[in-house]
């Protein structure tokens, strides 16, 4: 093997070049018309256009990926995790061209990487499933059926594919027709398959799944468990090994199962089986045949990089260690790094400042070190056509505790200014007692989000002002002491956040000083963004000086002098995104502010109003179940969007009317387009 081409993308083919070349291996990136400039086209060995901007006409467009392979003379093809990584016919025609698969033979595809079939074979061996169905009949009524016998609540879950795409929770028979459809909808747009299963629902189960590898010579081991419990929209954020509620025990029943089900297939290569935790009982939900995303926890406490053994076994060598030989050592956790926003809803844009922690990327880390995995860099931009995800952080650590500390300091340590990112978030649900406990659940997201979300709410109130300043005043701290001169007159600053306004009155007293006003107090435990405008009694004037100093890097440090808290520093970093539009960042608190001086105070004070509804992301609209002259009652379904591969519902915010409608199914549609105008709610109308 002496050139691989990556079938893939971003920090996935990042990680497979660092270890190909290190192995002394040529490598050759592919890639579409936005990633033309990308770091792993930069980093590979020889680089083909493969032309196009969607997934369908690139990524997963097997003939333009096997003309590059014969123009290159490339070898061998590694996919390496989503896009065609677990499609069996892909494998088959990459062995038809003469090519070395790195990965599991296509037989051991179509065997495991359905779930149906996986539960089939599962259940011949002895591998503990939940109650369900997966027949060829598709109808719903035969669901309907099927899903009384097994009781609910129940899952709805696509055949194919995996990351949560095509799954629903489904409570009552009234909400299974709407989770059928949603779920094939979605299964046919990641996947182009829209067979679905469904099976009995555990509503507190953990999410443990078990990494294997085997080789061509029949030996297969298991390397230990990931808990992926924590998770949003059945999609992982955060994976740690090992589990908090695995012991010795449970971790060689476990591994054994998975093991099994692995050789009945006859598989090759890095595999993940996946169970459901229900204390000391487990079930098998799904085997991704392929490396997952989480790799990098395995590796950290194994000393292994699975990458080299993956191409190592396509060579046809036999597993280096036998199970015996397997050592799990200290702790490692793992967080995905994402652009989006604290609704979950995935973002596009331009990465317009990044900065990071000293880390490795690509390698084990040593013990209390960090390991980043990440395509990130100042001007790289985040398509509408793949997913949210932006890299991922990996700490490993001689203990749980430490581990945890040494990730929410990395996670401040990081700047991504430019558009959304759950960085912020990530670092709050590492800190919550419940996960600190080792207590996580699938459910923990929806028992705590919101609670977690007041939590950065409050932070970002309490750095709002200075942060602000910071922003919309940086070039008066950057300015000579002589040019930077004393105005008498107040400036009125409306500063939007969140919808809600805070009106201030600001006088520049020259050399980077600002005297700032506010009518009332900002509540420090506010419980809606509108709460920021609504002071406990606006009679009351508070005042405070803020003096703004320019700080290496670019950042500046705002000092406030007074007021409610007598002396405070904030050193802030922020760009400006659009027109008075600004993304700042301090320590471990991430905001957005609009200056809102420059529009009539009627629509500056707006929380958003329900005259329209407008596009919070780009995407593609998928359905529009409303029409004009409609009543709508308040959470109403108006619009749903496919995005990154999901799909996302946007609410009617108010009990209204439907005026008039700017789009239709199958549009694309950019942020802050206009999708829907609203009229007052008709006397009468549903509230």
């Amino acid at each position: 093997m002496n050139k691989i081409l990556i079938a893939n993308r971003g920090e996935i083919a990042r990680r497979i070049i660092h270890t190909a070349h290190r192995m002394g291996i040529e490598t050759v990136a592919v890639y579409s018309d936005p990633d033309a400039n990308a770091q792993h086209v930069r980093e590979a060995t020889q680089a083909v256009a493969l032309g196009g901007a969607a997934s369908a006409d690139t990524y997963l467009c097997t003939d333009k990926l096997l003309a590059a392979a014969r123009a290159t003379g490339a070898d061998a093809v590694h996919p390496g995790y989503g896009f065609l990584s677990e499609n069996a016919d892909f494998a088959q025609a990459v062995v038809g061209a003469g090519l070395t698969w790195i990965g599991p033979p296509p037989a051991a595809i179509r065997a495991l990487g359905s779930k149906a079939g996986a539960k089939a074979l599962a259940a011949v061996h002895g591998v503990p499933c939940l109650p369900g169905y997966a027949g060829d009949e598709q109808s719903d009524e035969r669901f309907a059926q099927e899903a009384a016998r097994i009781g609910y609540p129940a899952m709805v879950k696509a055949v194919a594919g995996g990351g949560g795409r095509g799954m629903r929770l489904v409570t009552d028979a009234a909400q299974l027709p709407a989770a059928l459809a949603s779920a094939r909808s979605e299964a046919i747009a990641g996947f182009g398959c829209g067979d679905l299963l469904i099976e009995r629902a555990l509503l507190q189960p953990r999410h443990v799944e078990v990494q294997i590898f085997a080789d061509a010579h029949g030996a297969c081991i298991h390397l230990g468990e990931r808990d992926c419990s924590v998770q949003r929209r059945h999609q992982k954020i955060i994976e740690e090994s090992p589990s908090p509620a695995v012991d010795d025990a449970l971790r060689a029943r476990t591994g054994a199962c998975a093991v099994a089900l692995a050789q009945a297939a006859g598989y090759i290569g890095a595999g993940t089986v996946e169970f459901l935790l229900d204390g000391q009982d487990f079930y098998l939900m799904e085997m991704n045949t392929r490396l997952q995303v989480e790799h990098p926890v395995t590796e950290a406490l194994t000393g292994v990089d699975l990458v080299e053994w993956q191409i190592r076994i396509a060579r046809g060598e036999p597993l280096p260690i036998t199970q015996s030989q397997v050592v799990l050592q200290g702790h490692a956790i793992e967080v995905r790094l994402c652009a989006e926003d604290a609704h979950f809803r995935p973002h596009t844009g331009r990465v317009l400042q990044f900065s990071a922690p000293t880390a490795t990327a690509f390698e084990r880390a040593a013990p209390g070190a960090l390991r980043f995995d990440h395509a990130l860099e100042e001007g790289a931009e985040v398509s509408p056509h793949y997913d949210a995800m932006l890299g991922k952080l990996i700490v490993h650590a001689p203990t749980r505790a430490e581990a945890i500390d040494a990730l929410v300091r990395a996670l401040n340590g990081t700047r991504v200014l430019g558009l959304p990112t759950n960085r912020a978030f990530l670092a709050a649900c590492l800190g919550h007692p419940v996960f600190q406990g080792g207590q996580a659940l699938v459910p923990f997201l929806a028992e705590h989000a919101s609670g977690l979300q007041g939590l950065l709410l409050k932070d970002e109130l309490s750095a709002i002002i200075p942060s602000a300043l910071a922003a919309i005043f940086a070039s008066i701290s950057t300015a000579p002491a002589s040019a930077s001169l004393p105005c008498a007159l107040a400036r009125p600053l409306r500063l939007r956040h969140q919808g809600a306004v805070l009106p201030l009155a600001v006088r520049e007293l020259g050399a980077g000083w600002l005297q700032v006003e506010r009518a009332g107090a900002l509540p420090a435990d506010a419980a809606h963004p509108a709460d920021i405008s609504q002071g406990p009694n606006d009679a009351d004037t508070t005042t405070t000086t803020v003096q703004l100093t320019p700080q290496p890097g670019g950042a500046v440090r705002a000092t406030i002098h007074g007021g409610d808290a007598p002396f405070t520093d904030h050193t802030v970093h922020a760009v400006p995104v659009g027109r008075l539009r600004w993304h700042w960042q301090t320590g471990g608190v991430d905001g957005w502010v609009e200056d809102a001086s420059w529009e009539p105070a009627a629509r500056a004070g707006a929380a958003g109003g329900a005259t329209e509804l407008r596009a919070p992301f780009n995407g593609k609209v998928v359905a529009l179940p409303v029409a004009a002259g409609q009543a709508l009652a308040a959470g109403d379904t108006v619009v749903v969007i496919e995005s990154m591969k999901l799909e996302h519902s946007l609410a009617c915010p108010v009990a209204a009317t439907v005026a008039e409608l700017l789009v239709a199914p199958g549009q694309q549609v950019a942020p802050g387009q206009v999708l829907v105008r609203f009229a007052p709610a008709l006397p009468g109308a549903p509230e």
